[in-house]
């Protein structure tokens, strides 16, 4: 029995995937649930499955974008590997056969190398060196498609060094990503607010208490379960901050789905903690490593990102001080944490080292006044610089389930 493959649907509103790489080759014996391609999505990039056992011939490309429901293989269950492997051999050596070569004299004349006025116009224009243009006109001219093709002088080259470059086509997913990121910035008013936070008395907490976190809960005591409830804190007190604008209506949330941005090998990914409001800090901890190793082992899957009606950006793990986060649409706001820095502050009318990180909240005015988005964040560098009191109820070793 022959079995059609067709590309499963990743989600509602995708029609079309794209090949991103093939784990088989053509001809190979799969199990029945080995993995044997990727597909990216403008979502997510996921594992296509065999449905069965047996021989695979692929019938799409590496690169192509295919319909969900279209024939991407073919699984011949009734097809045994040593068998498969013989065929394989002979096709090998039918096409080691001795091949008569042919020669071609190249001819040059006069035209060779000369560019067509419409080619000329463009080589000068993008300051190209003409005799790295190879022509394909007639008698060897540089016709206008040459000059298209070719690649803009970088400058005139040192003795001995490399000017190697390569060509990668963007996965579906960051093309996607690429075409939502421009977006925001022509169909939204973002502005970005900033402030400051001395962490000191999470620094404190996390000192006296991530061992007996860390054995009792068999996860680290991060700064993010600290941020993703300030932030559940802030989002309660300015609603607008937690709503969205679809077409002349405004649509709030009485739930915070917090999206937090983690990197995976095929990019930037945004997971989505579901109903942070109601998780503790030990929940937020744990979800957020599990949804981390799933973004670090390619399995995030489209469910897993869709949604959130807030996004956490900390772009400090990568040592960034200061950035403007941009907006996940369709989302009003986003948080940027960044690096923590020592840094002499002015304390009580004394100069003390207090390690500081700055703050960034981009929003988009259309729904966000100035006095609402400077409110929310300093609601959240409030509670972060006084924890026990606002996100412990006074009480750590209950908040953190020790």
């Amino acid at each position: 029995m022959v079995l059609e493959m067709k590309v499963p649907s990743p989600g509602e509103s995708i029609t079309e995937v794209e090949i991103a790489q093939w784990l088989v080759e053509d001809g190979d014996y799969v199990e029945k649930d080995q993995a044997i391609a990727e597909v990216d999505s403008d979502k997510a990039t996921l594992e296509l499955p065999a449905e069965i056992s047996g021989i695979i011939t692929l019938k799409a490309e590496e690169g192509d974008a295919v319909d969900v429901g279209s024939v991407v293989c073919l699984i011949d269950s009734e097809g045994k590997p040593d068998k498969q492997k013989k065929e394989v051999v002979s096709d090998s050596s039918k096409s080691s056969e001795p091949k008569s070569e042919v020669k071609v004299e190249s001819s040059s004349s006069y035209a060779s190398g000369t560019p067509a006025p419409a080619a000329k116009k463009i080589i000068e224009e993008a300051n190209i060196d003409i005799s790295s243009v190879s022509g394909t006109g007639r008698d060897g001219r540089i016709t206008k498609e040459d000059a298209i093709k070719a690649k803009a002088s970088m400058g005139t080259p040192s003795k001995g060094g490399n000017r190697s470059s390569t060509s990668l086509k963007l996965s579906m997913l960051r093309r996607k990503v690429s075409e939502r990121l421009v977006s925001v910035k022509n169909e939204t008013a973002m502005l970005t607010t900033f402030n400051e936070v001395n962490m000191s008395e999470i620094f404190a907490i996390r000192k006296k208490h991530k061992e007996v976190f860390s054995s009792k809960h068999d996860v680290n005591l991060g700064f993010m379960s600290f941020f993703t409830k300030a932030v559940v804190k802030s989002l309660k007190e300015f609603p607008d901050v937690n709503s969205m604008i679809d077409g002349d209506h405004k649509i709030s949330y009485d739930y915070c789905d917090i999206s937090v941005a983690v990197s995976g090998p095929k990019g930037l990914m945004v997971p989505v903690l579901r109903n942070a409001e109601a998780l503790s800090f030990a929940e937020i901890e744990n979800e957020i490593k599990r949804l981390a190793i799933r973004a670090r082992d390619g399995q995030i899957t489209v469910d897993d990102m869709t949604g959130g009606t807030f996004t956490i950006s900390n772009g400090g793990v990568f040592g960034s001080m200061l950035s403007t986060p941009i907006i996940n649409p369709p989302q009003s706001a986003i948080l940027g944490m960044h690096n923590i820095i020592e840094r002499p502050v002015a304390l009580n009318g004394k100069v003390v080292i207090s390690p500081m990180m700055y703050l960034a909240l981009s929003y988009d005015h259309r729904i966000i006044d100035g006095k609402e988005s400077v409110g929310f964040l300093v609601s959240i560098k409030e509670a972060l610089e006084d924890p026990v009191n606002i996100l412990m109820e006074g009480n750590i070793k209950k908040a953190l389930g020790l």
